[in-house]
């Protein structure tokens, strides 16, 4: 039965093409969609190293797999680490996948819609562990980053035409695209320990390059807005948690709501809707498998709404959360 779940969801993967919306945020109907990505650990010679195929979580509850994607990354030789994961990224709408072939070609996978495999060249090369992969919430365009000693800027692409369309300074932190996918948000520490915010076209021009107050630089990571200049950041306190509107164009801090937020520590933040942040808060117990909560907050009035929750496949080594 497991088997036959897996080439049924396979089978799903690789027909009807969904081309993306431009500019245009998705709605965010995941009943279809990937939940998360997930690789289970083994132990080998005493040691727990990543093993087996991706394996895709659904909304729906069903089960798949990615037999062509690369687990265990390779050194930029082309040999294997052994014990490194492949970089994988799901969409924020759950809808489309990134990662290496274990042929090292970059691919994104389309639900219902086959595989885009991109230039041989498309990347530098690199030791797979040393990039990271990010969709837009619609999956129309994707970032890899590269935490090399020597810079390498990032390169953003058409996920639909395997198009470069521009990139940014390396050794900056990618925060994430904005809403629609027309931004980037990124990080980088600048003089005398201050954090700078700065948000990019998606060919790669600087819009704005701010220094947020500390409300904003403390309380990472922040989240950008399809405008290009609105981010959104929470200050996390359970009960007393708030979550901070800020203005990259004026240099102002705009909103401060309080939201009362389930337990967990946040490992995600997205703009949903022109008024929705989404965050995926996750709780790691002692023991038992890691537990996913995903709330959307609305940024008038600070109302929390529980999206989903879930636990992990408990043999999970890493995993990749759909975002959004």
């Amino acid at each position: 039965m497991k088997i036959r779940i897996a080439v049924a969801i396979a089978a799903g993967l690789a027909a009807l093409v969904t081309a993306p919306q431009a500019a245009q945020a998705m709605p965010h109907d995941h009943h279809d969609g990937i939940r998360y990505a997930s690789v289970k650990g083994c132990t080998v010679k005493g040691e727990q190293r990543p093993c087996g195929e991706w394996r895709l979580m659904m909304h729906s509850g069903e089960k798949g797999s990615l037999p062509d994607a690369e687990t265990i990354a390779r050194e930029a030789n082309g040999k294997s680490s052994h014990t490194q994961v492949a970089p994988i990224a799901v969409s924020g709408n759950g809808r489309r996948v990134a990662y290496f072939t274990k042929s090292g070609r970059l691919a994104v996978r389309t639900m219902g819609g086959g595989v885009k495999l991109f230039a041989k060249d498309a990347l530098p090369r690199v030791a797979q562990y040393d990039v990271t992969f990010q969709l837009s919430d619609d999956g129309g365009r994707l970032a890899a980053v590269f935490a090399t000693n020597k810079a390498v800027k990032t390169r953003i692409f058409d996920t639909a035409t395997g198009a470069l369309l521009g990139s940014t300074p390396g050794h900056q932190t990618l925060l994430g695209f904005s809403a629609d996918g027309g931004e980037l948000l990124t990080e980088v520490s600048a003089d005398e320990s201050v954090t700078d915010l700065i948000a990019y076209g998606e060919s790669g021009e600087q819009l704005y390059r701010v220094t947020p107050p500390q409300i904003v630089a403390s309380n990472s990571p922040s989240a950008l807005a399809a405008d290009g200049r609105t981010t959104a950041n929470v200050v996390m306190g359970g009960a007393k948690s708030r979550l901070v509107l800020y203005d990259m164009q004026n240099d102002q801090v705009i909103a401060k709501r309080k939201v009362k937020l389930p337990a967990g520590d946040l490992h995600m933040i997205d703009w949903t809707g022109e008024r929705q942040v989404t965050l995926h808060l996750v709780q790691y117990p002692d023991g038992k498998a890691n537990k996913m909560t995903i709330v959307q907050i609305d940024t008038d009035s600070g109302a929390v709404k529980v999206r989903d929750h879930y636990s992990l496949l408990k043999d999970s080594y890493v995993f990749a959360a759909c975002g959004g």
